[in-house]
């Protein structure tokens, strides 16, 4: 491998300060349009430059990774993808959204079927890479197996198995933004969006500021992953009762089970919910996203706790969000107006049960022109005792609750545990 990254550090080079070499070959871009002929296909390729006709590449934030394949000899940087046998396991859209104006502007609504609606463009020698994949899952969680053992949940063998598994379709998605409307949902101009971007990137895409003319980026950023309960076209049937969760990734209470949150309570009791949901006639959905500590990252959500835990006067709920903006500048970078660009291509207009207490979430799908009926809160026994400081706040703050919102006074006890306890 050393003998081949050398050979590619040797290899003659002159370095592109843009990554395009003037678009000769490149396919025009019409987004929003009613056909994927119609629209073009993303060619976000590093392999023929000619052909690029969007800001970014694919993969995301992965992306960095290809780099480093690349420049240790790993990976060949002429690679092309074989599709063979890679199409979707079921059937999403075409739905009236995908061409709406201003419906979906983060994604794109082709992106899973590239190799049959762009198969002219392929065989041409354009190298057109899906940015979205479905496939079949079995979710094996150990709430759900105590779900089943307790009687909580029943196994049926088609949602849910006797072992416990959850049967379920899963979809993961690229982040694909269309500028000038990624910019009318921030209500800034493009121009300042474009320059802002480059700038707090240190420059790293300067066609944001040199290209006008491209008006596709592919952040390298996380996306999100699809878990879909059920039938995956009744999800556009507004007859069928659909259950949602919108979770946004928290590693250290989704995957080891930190108890200062409720966040993988909360996954866990909508997965249940979604489950029930399916076994009733219904379908479920969870939309789970990467954006690690309300998109700050893991570093600062760290660096708060500290700050919550040393405080004068211990943790307390009055004091939750002042430490996250003390640290981060700012209370939560989520920001959720893109959000709703998955419901939509996902054909929804409906959702029945909503497992969310988030108003922001709530006010983006609603404000997206998609009907909420019930929203169901997490149980109380499902709180852990040190998140408490967390839902008080919340709850003070707005958020979603059927019961008691504490008082002022309530908000400056301390609840939480200290760093040592």
């Amino acid at each position: 491998m050393y003998a081949a990254s050398a050979a590619v550090a040797a290899a003659p080079r002159h370095i592109r300060l843009t990554s395009h070499s003037g678009g000769f070959g490149a396919l025009p871009i019409h987004w929003g349009a009613a056909s994927a002929a119609e629209r073009g296909p993303i060619v976000g390729t590093t392999t023929s430059r000619a052909h690029r006709n969007v800001i970014g590449t694919h993969s995301g934030s992965y992306s960095v990774y290809r780099a480093l394949a690349v420049a240790a000899g790993a990976l060949k940087r002429e690679h092309k993808a074989d599709l063979t046998n890679t199409s979707p396991t079921d059937v999403i859209g075409p739905y009236p959204q995908w061409s709406e104006p201003g419906r979906i502007v983060s994604l794109d609504p082709w992106g899973a079927i590239v190799a049959d609606v762009f198969s002219a463009e392929l065989a041409a020698g354009y190298d057109i890479r899906p940015t979205l994949a479905v496939t079949k899952a079995h979710v094996i969680l150990p709430e759900v197996i105590e779900a089943l053992q307790t009687g909580r949940l029943k196994a049926d063998g088609k949602f849910l198995t006797d072992g416990g598994a959850a049967m379920v379709t899963k979809v993961a998605v690229e982040p694909a933004w269309y500028l000038p409307e990624v910019a009318k949902r921030f209500g800034c101009s493009e121009t300042d969006l474009r320059r802002t971007l480059f700038e707090e990137t240190g420059g790293m895409y300067p066609e944001l500021v040199t290209r006008s003319d491209l008006e596709v980026f592919l952040p390298p950023i996380g996306g999100q992953t699809l878990y879909i309960f059920g039938n995956p076209r009744d999800l556009a049937n507004p007859q069928v009762e659909l259950t949602a969760r919108i979770h946004d990734e928290c590693n250290g209470s989704d995957v080891f089970g930190s108890d200062i949150c409720t966040c993988r309570p909360y996954l866990t009791h909508a997965i249940e919910e979604c489950i029930r949901g399916a076994q009733r006639g219904g379908v479920g959905l969870i939309a789970y996203s990467r954006k690690e500590g309300r998109a700050l990252g893991e570093v600062t959500k760290f660096l708060v706790y500290n700050a919550r835990k040393r405080q004068v006067g211990g943790d307390t709920a009055d004091q939750y969000f002042a430490r996250t903006e003390c640290v981060a500048g700012v209370q939560d970078m989520r920001f959720q107006e893109l959000m709703p660009d998955v419901f939509h291509w996902l054909g929804i207009t409906k959702i029945h049960r909503l497992v969310s207490m988030s108003n922001m979430k709530f006010d983006a799908i609603t404000g997206s022109g998609i009907e909420i009926g019930e929203r169901v809160n997490i149980p109380d026994d499902l709180i852990p005792a040190d998140a408490k400081v967390e839902m008080d706040a919340k709850k003070a703050a707005g958020y979603f609750t059927p019961g008691h919102v504490p008082d002022a006074n309530e908000l400056k006890q301390a609840k939480g545990r200290g760093l040592s306890e």
